[in-house]
C-alpha cells in the first residue's frame, strides 16, 4: 500500500478569500515504512502572507518571490500523489486549498487524483476524546520527537505526522498482510491449514471482565456518553 503524508503552508486561513499555498511537503510510506522518496516545493503565491500566517510559518514574502508558481509544479505533484492514500492532519483545510489551486487551473478536485484521504485529526479525536489533538500534542502523547519544530514547515510537519500516524495505527501492524512480503530471505512463508483443529475458547475471568467494564466506563465518561457501544446497546434494546 502506497501512502503519502501531506502538509501545506499558506498565506492565510481562507482559500475562498484568495489565500494561496506557499509550501507543499509530502512523505512517502510503502507498507507503513518511510521510503525517503519525498516531495517538497516552495511556491510563489502571487500575493503576500498575512502577518499572523508569517508568525506561524516564518516564510517571508521576499523568499518566495523567485519560487515556481503552483501551475509550474502541478503535473509533477499530481503524478506523485496519483492513486495513493493521502494522510493529512485536519484534511479539510489542506484539501480545500489544493482544490482551489486546481480549480484556478481548470483541473478536477484533488480527491479525483488519489485513492482516499485520511484525516489524522479525526482519528485522534476518536481515540483521545476531550484532549488536545494538535500535531505537537500528539507528538508529546505518542513519544515523537518534535524538538526541532520551532515554526511550522510543510515537509517537517509531514515527517512528524508520518511518525504520529504510524504510532496512532500501531495496533494494525499485526493485521496487515503484505502479499509482496510473502517471499523472505529464508524462502516462502509456509501456510498452515487450521481447519482441522478444534481451537479452544478461553473466556475472560470475572476479574478480567470487571477490569474491562471499568475501562469502558472511563471511555464512556470521557466522551460524554457518545461511545459507539452505548448507541449499539440502545439500538438493541429498542
Amino acid at each position: 500500500m502506497r501512502q503519502i503524508v501531506l502538509d501545506t503552508e499558506t498565506t492565510g486561513l481562507s482559500a475562498a478569500a484568495g489565500d494561496r499555498i506557499i509550501e507543499i511537503g509530502c512523505v512517502e510510506l510503502l507498507h507503513r515504512k518511510l521510503t525517503g522518496n519525498n516531495l517538497h516545493f516552495y511556491l510563489n503565491p502571487e500575493r503576500d502572507s498575512h502577518e499572523d500566517a508569517l508568525k506561524v510559518h516564518g516564510i517571508s514574502n521576499e523568499f518566495l518571490r523567485d519560487k515556481p508558481k503552483f501551475a509550474e509544479v502541478v503535473d509533477e505533484f499530481l503524478a506523485y500523489v496519483q492513486g495513493a492514500e493521502i494522510i493529512i492532519h485536519n484534511a479539510d483545510f489542506d484539501v480545500g486549498f489544493l482544490n482551489r489551486e486546481l480549480e484556478l487551473l481548470g483541473q478536477p478536485a484533488f480527491d479525483g487524483f488519489v485513492d482516499t484521504v485520511t484525516d489524522t485529526l479525526k482519528m485522534a479525536k476518536a481515540l483521545f476524546p476531550g484532549k488536545r489533538n494538535g500535531l505537537d500534542a500528539l507528538c508529546d502523547r505518542l513519544g515523537v520527537d518534535n524538538s526541532g519544530r520551532t515554526l511550522h514547515g510543510a515537509l517537517l510537519d509531514a515527517e512528524l505526522l508520518a511518525d504520529v500516524y504510524i504510532n496512532l495505527t500501531r495496533g494494525q501492524d499485526a493485521l496487515l498482510i503484505d502479499a509482496g512480503a510473502a517471499d523472505t530471505a529464508a524462502g516462502p512463508v509456509a501456510r498452515v491449514d487450521l481447519s482441522g483443529f478444534d481451537l479452544p475458547v478461553i473466556r475472560a475471568s470475572e476479574q478480567e471482565t470487571a477490569a474491562h467494564d471499568a475501562v469502558l466506563q472511563q471511555l464512556d465518561k470521557a466522551s460524554g456518553g457518545k461511545t459507539i457501544w452505548r448507541a449499539v446497546m440502545a439500538a438493541g434494546v429498542a
